[in-house]
């Protein structure tokens, strides 16, 4: 039998299941039944017998063809102004990529500083991180600017796959990765699945995560975490070379392949830093962070640095647009229908007695270890995030605290598998480093970040007053 018509079927039995089960005591029909739906959507997700959007499109037509939403209902998360965000800040992405600017950061710095191996690692998850707010797909990120910038170093320094990849192949394949699962937690639109979270948030924990509230919260633990994971694979997994007086050479040959700075991406830039301080500053010129996104993209069409075609073009904003719109519908629902609050509650009572930093401790490295099973990063947040933040403050944990700390934990479960997310067979079909290796590597680098995002990353929330 095919196997996308199995995992069809699969997806559908779950649903037929879940909704034919005996409506539990003290919830709606329309709520269970809207919760089968969504579990189907979700197995749907991971499993893939179609594209997550047609995955989408389908439960939302549904939901709507049997009552238990009305069409409006059923379309509402297409209306949500994060899922706006999301949108322009792929354009806005656009802009980097095709100006060159993105590659042109990356080459000015190897140039200043990447005078060896460590420096070069640093270097390239600096330039990730420098151009992470504005770029919320990690895959075009990582694969699309960085990529190509580190195979070319790799090609440099005669580091293949094979008998020379440890030279600086591997060393500078795995930082670039780890440094991209960083970089992903760092900003609401460093990720695409970011603003889902503070969707969800919002919906389940009745809180409002800021783009500078987040930035300002994942501030002292990225930093950490960006100082400490590079230095950690050069002990663990240290390249040959250590010393790349090459790499200077080779960024000056590149930039000046790439010769002056365009127009176009002196437009980008100067768009790029007045988005940072209008999304920094909202708390004082009350501009809604989707305004100035789509403001963003609004002058980079009015100059031409984009044109409608590229808008047309872009693929992952639109398709983004269907999954998460829908996506956002049936959660919302799922909430107003009483669902959620009901297995918050049913949740609590099955942990009655447990301190709260227990079970906080508990739900969270089950839930960033539980992403061994997902092969995405939005599958895993749609999958988890709402149940498990619920159960956490339903236990007594602080609501921010869970709400950030489950977040932080959505993107840096990125770090354990070779096919965690969109950038992860990018970087291990590159060929420099074995799948033992990668979930070894992988396995302990997430538990650094786990120690220094909860741990340190509480200490700071604290002083920050969150929670």
């Amino acid at each position: 039998m095919n196997s996308k018509l199995v995992k069809a079927l699969a997806t559908v039995a779950l649903g037929a299941a879940i909704w034919f089960i005996p409506v539990p005591q003290g919830l709606k029909p329309e709520a269970w039944h809207l919760m089968a739906i969504f579990v189907a959507t979700i197995l749907g997700f991971i499993l893939q017998p179609l594209p997550i959007g047609a995955v989408a499109l389908i439960s939302v037509t549904f939901t709507a063809l049997v009552g238990v939403l009305k069409p409006p209902e059923a379309l509402s998360g297409f209306a949500n102004t994060t899922i706006w965000l999301i949108v322009a800040a792929f354009l806005f992405a656009k802009g980097f990529i095709k100006t060159g600017l993105g590659r042109r950061i990356a080459f000015l710095l190897i140039k200043a500083i990447g005078d060896s191996t460590l420096k070069l690692g640093y270097t390239l998850v600096l330039s990730d991180l420098i151009i992470s707010p504005a770029t919320p797909s990690n895959t075009a990120r990582a694969g699309g600017i960085l990529f190509p910038i580190v195979r070319s170093l790799c090609t440099a320094f005669n580091s293949e796959p094979g008998p020379t990849a440890r030279r600086v192949g591997s060393y500078l394949m795995q930082t670039v990765y780890q440094g991209n699962t960083i970089t992903s937690a760092m900003f609401l639109t460093s990720m695409a699945g970011n603003p889902l979270i503070a969707l969800l948030a919002a919906k389940t924990l009745n809180i409002q995560i800021s783009w500078g509230q987040w930035a300002l919260a994942s501030a002292v633990p990225g930093l950490i975490s960006i100082l400490v994971v590079p230095y950690f694979l050069y002990k663990f997994y240290p390249p040959e070379l250590k010393n790349t007086p090459e790499a200077k050479a080779l960024a000056a040959t590149e930039l000046q392949k790439m010769g002056p700075m365009s127009w176009a991406e002196r437009i980008v830039a100067m768009v790029f830093v007045g988005a940072l301080i209008l999304w920094s500053t909202s708390q004082y010129t009350k501009l809604d962070a989707t305004v100035v996104a789509l403001l963003a993209v609004v002058v980079m069409l009015a100059t031409e640095v984009l044109d409608w075609k590229d808008v047309l073009d872009e693929k992952g904003a639109w398709d983004t647009l269907i999954w998460m719109g829908a996506l956002v519908g049936l959660a919302d629902y799922l909430s107003k229908l009483g669902f959620i609050p009901w297995f918050a509650k049913t949740m609590a009572g099955s942990i009655v007695g447990i301190p709260w930093v227990q079970a906080f401790i508990v739900l969270t490295i089950v839930y960033l270890y539980a992403h061994y099973a997902f092969a995405s990063l939005t599958a895993h947040i749609t999958a988890m995030y709402p149940a498990f933040a619920a159960v956490a403050v339903a236990a007594g944990a602080p609501v921010y605290l869970v709400a950030l700390a489950l977040a932080f934990m959505s993107n840096l479960c990125m770090s354990l598998t070779h096919y965690a997310a969109g950038p992860s067979p990018i970087y291990f079909g590159a060929g420099y480093v074995d799948q033992s290796t990668w979930w070894r590597l992988g396995f302990m680098v997430s538990m650094i970040n786990l120690i220094i995002w909860v741990g340190f990353g509480a200490i700071w929330w604290k002083v920050l007053g969150l929670w």
